[in-house]
């Protein structure tokens, strides 16, 4: 395959001035432009990325940067990435640091190499702590780059986001498992050292509240938003032989745990036990179980996501951006128990 190198040689000149007809930039004098264009019309001729932007000593890549790359949530949101890049003609290079701090940092610095015109991430790591925020500043401050933040928002980042309803949606989750008749609710939690996690604990408490009814401690199973860890929380209580009327499971990796829980415990919901979860899980939806659900777009948000960061390397001196995707409770009668 022809390289920008070839082209030069072929056509007699620098790679700075094939870049410079590439990109339509700079003075070149249309007697050589001319030359550069036969030579790469007649090798066919098919620009990267990297080249086309050499000029400008920028790539046209977009780093993203995901905790859990198996989580359907973020499979959903890199999809919806994918197809805006596709529309613009940009690559992409993902990372997932599996919520790990040290891989987050070596994929930045490994970002940083590549000359990436902007990113897009979840972080990893628990940025509410102010020592963890400062590290993450310091790490993205010294990327230079265009920046948005998905999913894991909090207050001490000035960069732009898309984020989501936590405490809200939480909230109303339990008003709708009070309004199907139940009247013992209980939660298990996502990680309570992230802000996400903290907020959607807290939404559902006070939903609890405004009922007139109390959230007890021993109701509140604090996870992880994994799913080995709502599995084994799920499996103790029904072992305990007591358990709410109805739990309120704070995303979608914590509901798979909950419902393997219930097939091996024998336990049947909508007999036995009322839940609605946080996020969509599309296999159930496919196989026709019904499972109620507060639902968010997460394909929007990777849509969202990246247009915002176009919008803010064409603008870098724009005032902060912040969106909130909205959300939905979409009732299938798992919320209630009937028999």
């Amino acid at each position: 395959m022809i390289t920008i190198k070839d082209v030069a040689q072929l056509a007699g000149v620098s790679k700075a001035t094939v870049s410079r007809v590439l990109n339509n930039s700079g003075y070149v004098n249309e007697a050589t432009r001319q030359k550069v264009e036969v030579v790469m019309k007649e090798h066919q001729y098919i620009p990267s990325a990297s080249a086309v932007s050499l000029s400008r000593q920028e790539t046209s890549t977009i780093g993203v940067l995901v905790p859990e790359i198996d989580n359907m949530f973020y499979g959903d949101m890199l999809h919806g990435i994918t197809e805006v890049a596709d529309q613009k003609e940009l690559s992409l290079i993902f990372f997932d640091t599996q919520d790990n701090g040290e891989k987050e940092a070596r994929a930045l610095r490994t970002l940083s190499q590549q000359r990436v015109r902007g990113l897009i991430l979840a972080p990893a790591v628990d940025y509410s702590n102010d020592a963890m925020a400062s590290n993450l500043r310091k790490q993205l401050n010294a990327l230079n780059i265009p920046l948005v933040i998905v999913d894991r928002d909090s207050d001490n980042m000035p960069w732009d986001g898309v984020f989501y309803e936590n405490y809200q949606s939480s909230y109303q989750a339990a008003i709708e498992l009070y309004k199907a008749g139940n009247r013992r609710l209980g939660v298990i939690t996502g990680d309570l050292k992230l802000k996400i996690g903290r907020d959607r604990l807290e939404g559902f408490r006070q939903g609890v509240l405004d009922c007139g009814l109390n959230l007890r401690e021993e109701d509140i199973f604090e996870g992880d938003f994994l799913t080995p860890r709502a599995y084994e929380l799920s499996k103790a209580m029904f072992h305990s032989g007591d358990w709410p009327q109805a739990i309120y499971t704070s995303n979608n990796s914590t509901s798979l745990g909950f419902l393997k829980a219930t097939h091996e415990c024998g336990i049947e919901i909508g007999r036995d036990i009322a839940v609605i979860g946080n996020d969509r899980i599309a296999i159930l939806d496919m196989l026709g179980i019904p499972f109620s659900c507060v639902y968010r777009d997460n394909h929007e948000m990777g849509r969202v996501a990246l247009r915002m960061l176009l919008e803010r390397i064409e603008n870098p001196d724009r005032p902060r951006n912040i969106y909130m995707i909205p959300y939905s409770v979409q009732l299938s009668g798992s919320e209630r128990i009937t028999k």
